[in-house]
């Protein structure tokens, strides 16, 4: 059993930043990658970043480069997105997903076995 546990999320301004945590626990010795998705209010779920185990490679969505960074802490199972100059259309639920697969960062929802809970982000103009 894995868990997902976010947190970090909350009202914010446009231009302003948040910082995002994902704890992974329960059996994460087969974990090789984790990613950040996100999904508005009645729009379909998106991947937004994504890192695997051994940090090389990473990977973010057009829409996010230069603004979201995804890191993570190997020794705390856990992994950071950092958002920067946020937008009003970066407001829906955050989620962070893990799966086993090695090699380059997936970026597709079927991809990842394990979910959080979300966390919601809202962006106030």
């Amino acid at each position: 059993q894995v868990q997902l546990v976010e947190s970090g999320g909350g009202l914010v301004q446009a231009g302003g930043s948040l910082r995002l945590s994902c704890t992974i626990s329960g059996h994460t010795s087969g974990i090789y990658a984790m990613a950040w998705f996100r999904q508005p209010l009645g729009k379909e779920r998106e991947f937004v970043a994504g890192i695997n185990r051994p940090n090389t490679d990473t990977k973010n969505t057009d829409s996010v480069k230069g603004r979201f960074s995804i890191s993570k802490d190997n020794t705390n199972n856990t992994a950071f997105l950092q958002i920067d100059m946020l937008k009003t259309e970066d407001t829906a639920v955050y989620y962070c997903a893990a799966n086993q697969l090695r090699g380059a960062v997936r970026m597709t929802i079927a991809d990842y076995e394990h979910w959080g809970q979300g966390t919601q982000v809202t962006v106030s103009s």
